[in-house]
Parts: C-alpha cells; sequence; structure tokens
C-alpha cells in the first residue's frame, strides 16, 4: 500500500510547515487528489487515521479529500475531454495524440491549524 508513504512524506511536509508557522496544533488537512493519481482515497484515508493517532501534531486531525477531475487534451483536434470516460483515445477525433492536463496531482490545498500565542513559539502560561 503506497498511500502510507505518501502520508508518511505528507506528515513531513506538515511537521515543517507547523514549525515555520509556530502551529502546536493541526486541525484539519484539505488534500486535493487526482482521479488518476493512482491514489486509493479509501485506504489514503485509512493510512491518515492510522499514523495521525501516534504523530502528536497531527494527533486527531480531520482529513478532507477533494477529487480532481482528470481532463486530456487531443492534438490531433485540439479539444479537451473526461479521460475516465474515454481514456487515451480522443472521443472527437479518434486520435492517439492525447496528453493528461490534470488529474495525477496530489496537493496540499488547505491546513486548518492552531498556533502559539507567544511569537517566540512558546506556549504561554494561563
Amino acid at each position: 500500500m503506497h498511500e502510507m508513504g505518501i502520508i508518511i512524506h505528507l506528515s513531513r511536509t506538515l511537521d515543517k510547515v507547523a514549525e515555520e508557522n509556530r502551529l502546536k496544533k493541526i486541525g484539519s488537512v484539505t488534500i486535493r487528489i487526482g482521479e488518476v493519481s493512482g491514489i486509493v482515497t479509501d485506504l489514503f484515508q485509512d493510512a491518515w487515521d492510522y499514523f495521525t493517532k501516534e504523530h502528536p501534531v497531527l494527533s486527531g486531525s480531520k482529513l478532507i479529500i477533494e477529487p480532481i477531475e482528470a481532463v486530456t487534451h487531443c492534438d490531433g483536434c485540439g479539444r479537451n475531454y473526461e479521460t475516465i470516460k474515454h481514456g487515451r483515445i480522443c472521443p472527437y477525433c479518434g486520435s492517439k495524440e492525447t496528453w493528461l492536463i490534470k488529474g495525477n496531482e496530489c496537493i496540499i490545498k488547505e491546513i486548518e491549524a492552531e498556533s502559539t500565542d507567544d511569537p517566540d513559539g512558546r506556549e504561554e502560561d494561563a
């Protein structure tokens, strides 16, 4: 399951963001995942739930997944079409001279977090 490897890589990125922005707790992360990225979203969610239980800054955080529609462009006729529905062969002209415009990405869209109160990164006593 490569989803766990992606989660581990993602957590390293989130750790850096948390450190740079003095975040003490990440509440939610919104990820945009392409339809043809090869990521199985159910497995991705399961890997997130498992991994974040033991990762302090992410513990209890919510993962929000937004799909990115896969779109292919045809050089033969210059039109774009739905990749999932039609594959590599253009439904308009039958050309195989096509390429993916979008749909294989995995992008962090938004991080909702709680920052420390002190600009030096120390928590203040209440």
